[in-house]
């Protein structure tokens, strides 16, 4: 299991979960924030942090944003990041999953 960020994130990143994160999964797309769900180890830091309570540990994600689970995973497949270990060394990725490169401005 993992955490997962969600829709409430898109054009926000706050960034204040990547602060939190000890072992730095929390990576940077285009308009959101992305969990690799390899390198989490579900401590649960990120969660209270979130401004804008976009993540969830990933049994919790509510139904309206489960496909953001799979958004989570993609991230890595679509950017080729695969899994590089931590983010502070990869930096932003300056893309996003289709899904969310295609969805409307965030108010």
């Amino acid at each position: 299991m993992t955490y997962v960020i969600t829709q409430p994130c898109v054009d926000v990143l706050d960034k204040s979960c990547i602060d939190e994160c000890p072992v730095d999964c929390i990576y940077e797309g285009e308009r959101m924030l992305y969990i690799h769900p390899d390198e989490c180890i579900d401590c649960g830091a990120c969660e209270p942090v979130c401004p804008v309570e976009a993540i969830y540990y990933e049994d919790d994600v509510p139904e309206e944003w489960a496909e953001y689970t799979t958004f989570n995973t993609e991230f890595f497949e679509v950017t080729g990041l695969g899994s590089p270990g931590g983010a502070a060394r990869v930096g932003r990725a300056g893309r996003d999953v289709t899904s969310v490169a295609e969805l409307p401005p965030q108010d």
